[in-house]
Parts: C-alpha cells; sequence; structure tokens
C-alpha cells in the first residue's frame, strides 16, 4: 500500500514504519491513520516478524496537530475523529502480535510520547526528549499517557511530568525506565535494526504469547482508557482549552482563568 505520511521499508523479516510529516511529524489525522494501516498490515504478514517505528531529523513526534485539536474541541468524541483514531492507533500498536520497537530519534512529546508509550520496547537517541505537556495547553493525555506511562515509570514520576508537563532527557527517560536503551545519535538505526533482527529469530508463537501474557497482566487497559477519554473530553470543552491551544498557535503565554 501506498502511504502519504509513513515511509514502509521492509528489512528481511523487519518492518520499519517512519514518519515522514514536515516539519515536527505531528500526528495529523492522515499520519495515525498510516500508522495504524503499516502496523496492521504488517501483523497480518506473516513473513514479517518484528516491526520498528521512528523518524528522521530533530523530532520523533511533536504531538497530536494542535489546528486540528482546537477544531474539535467541541465534539472531541466525533466519530473518525483525532481522538478516537488516535486511541485504535495506540491500541493497535500495544495489541500487535509483534514485538514493536520505538526507535526516538529526537523530541518525542504529547502524543508523540503517547505513540512510543503504545510500543514494547523504546530505545532513544542521546539527542531524544521526551514529556506530556498537554497540561500547558489546558488538556490532558488522550491516548493513554495517564495510564501506560506510570506502568513504565511509576505513579509518582508519572504524576510529576504529566502535571508539571515538563521536557525530560534521553538520559533521564532512561534513569526512569521509560526507554530501555540510550545510543549515540548516529547508532539509534543500527541498535533497533538489531535488535528487531535478534526479535525476528526468536520462536513466534512463544513471543506472541509473551507479549500477551505482559499486555494482560494486572492492567486494566479499556478501564483506563474510558476514564482518560471522559477526562480529556471534560479538559477539551473548557476555555482555558481554548485559550491555551489559542496560545501555542499564536505563540504567545496562555492566561488561563481556571474556567
Amino acid at each position: 500500500m501506498s502511504y502519504q505520511n509513513v515511509v514502509v521499508e521492509k528489512d528481511g523479516a523487519c518492518v520499519i514504519i517512519k514518519l515522514n510529516r514536515p516539519k515536527a511529524n505531528a500526528l495529523s489525522l492522515g499520519l495515525i491513520n498510516d500508522i495504524r494501516t503499516a502496523v496492521e498490515e504488517s501483523d497480518e504478514d506473516t513473513s514479517v516478524r518484528s516491526i520498528v517505528i521512528t523518524a528522521g531529523g530533530r523530532f520523533f513526534s511533536a504531538g497530536a496537530d494542535v489546528p486540528t485539536i482546537q477544531a474539535m474541541a467541541s465534539d472531541p468524541f466525533q466519530p473518525g475523529g483525532l481522538l478516537t483514531e488516535g486511541v485504535k492507533t495506540m491500541n493497535t500498536i500495544e495489541g500487535c502480535s509483534k514485538p514493536v520497537i520505538a526507535a526516538v530519534n529526537g523530541v518525542a512529546v504529547g502524543g508523540g510520547c503517547e505513540l512510543i508509550l503504545a510500543c514494547h520496547i523504546r530505545i532513544a537517541a542521546e539527542s531524544a526528549k521526551f514529556g506530556q505537556p498537554e497540561v500547558t495547553l489546558g488538556i490532558v493525555p488522550g491516548w493513554g499517557g495517564t495510564f501506560r506511562l506510570p506502568r513504565l515509570i511509576g505513579e509518582s514520576r508519572a504524576m510529576e511530568w504529566i502535571l508539571t508537563g515538563r521536557i525530560v532527557t534521553a538520559q533521564e527517560a532512561y534513569q526512569a525506565g521509560l526507554v530501555c536503551k540510550v545510543v549515540p545519535d548516529g547508532d539509534l538505526m543500527d541498535a533497533a535494526k538489531d535488535l528487531a533482527r535478534l526479535l525476528a529469530g526468536r520462536p513466534r508463537v512463544a513471543v506472541g504469547a509473551i507479549l500477551t501474557a505482559l499486555r494482560e497482566r494486572a492492567f486494566d487497559t479499556p478501564r483506563g482508557a474510558a476514564v482518560e477519554a471522559d477526562a480529556f473530553a471534560e479538559a477539551a470543552r473548557s476555555k482555558d482549552a481554548a485559550e491555551g491551544v489559542a496560545a501555542f498557535i499564536e505563540k504567545r503565554q496562555p492566561n488561563f482563568t481556571g474556567e
């Protein structure tokens, strides 16, 4: 299949999905849907045994496309909208029967951070940065940040990261457990491909069973997703959210009033 927003390459038994929406790989509806379709097709392809999601340049992904967020504020749950399609994409990645590796080349914030949270393994370049800064726009993470991030780094750290919206370095992300390895920028894809090839050589049935067991153990993902979706909708309809998003687009400091 041809894609408008991603580049898909086959490397033996591995598939590499590269985000390709200049300038910052903001997650538009088109990009979100292309990622999901590429993962679904790779999952269905019996010759594929592992998947890498990455990007190029300074950004992995700067998060959800802000003008699209602004346009959907009055009805966050509209069918086919960015919130609902984004949730589908993150759940598709997490539910993939083949290991999905995030090779994080640069800034991964907001929805971009949620994208890597949905992957099974995360490797970061030294220049990578991470964060859930939605609170600075008057909204909340909507694609799994409130329940996937605490699984990886613990509730206390996740609470601080999400409530402050601060951006963390690759080394802090590694120390917190968000990523399993940090490598020099120029070595990122070699490291990701080496791991992908190693996983591709593992027994298929066992790998799928392990992914299922780890995904299901003690986690109530459907409930977490439902609670988060309600929280996102409540925040998205607020005046502060409209102000936060407008301030971002207008490149100024927001004036939050608490409404």
